[in-house]
């Protein structure tokens, strides 16, 4: 149908290659990396790429392709879904934005790891304390003396006897 088109006559894609284009640029500058860099990290990630595949992906005329495997490579690097690789960059955030998000998202999940890892490293002296009571004092004092702080140690010692973190 004549209504389904745009006066330009081409049907705007959600998802293509141009967008997949224009969020390497962007991710690959969010996180400031050069095309080089890039291009060594998706060979690492598995899928052989150099500098001039990149900078043909973002700026090339026409516009290099990008494969399957080199798609999901780049999803690999950038941590980011399949589909969020395809849809258009969100309009609004200038790189100074993305770059604040880009790090507090980063920030987050290293947090989140660490709560995870310290939650299961209290879990495991816990049981450790309740198979050898006796040895109790002495890890409560080991606390003290690695960490310095007596406040710290103590929460610490408070979260082992609680028997986890959370």
């Amino acid at each position: 149908m004549a209504g389904d088109r745009p006066e330009g006559g081409e049907v705007p894609l959600l998802y293509s290659e141009g967008n997949v284009a224009a969020r390497v640029a962007l991710e690959r500058e969010v996180r400031g990396w050069s095309t080089t860099e890039l291009a060594e990290r998706v060979t690492r990630a598995g899928v052989k790429m150099n500098q001039t595949a990149v900078w043909r992906i973002e700026n090339g005329n026409p516009r290099r392709r990008i494969n399957l495997d080199e798609a999901l490579a780049f999803t690999r690097v950038f941590e980011l879904p399949l589909e969020e690789l395809m849809s258009p960059p969100l309009e609004g955030l200038d790189i100074d934005s993305r770059r604040l998000v880009q790090e507090a998202v980063e920030a987050f999940y290293e947090a989140r790891d660490a709560r995870d890892r310290l939650h299961h490293a209290v879990v495991a002296i816990a049981d450790h304390i309740k198979a050898h009571p006796d040895s109790s004092r002495a890890i409560h004092e080991q606390c003290l003396r690695l960490m310095g702080d007596e406040r710290d140690a103590r929460t610490l010692s408070g979260d082992i006897e609680d028997g986890g973190h959370y």
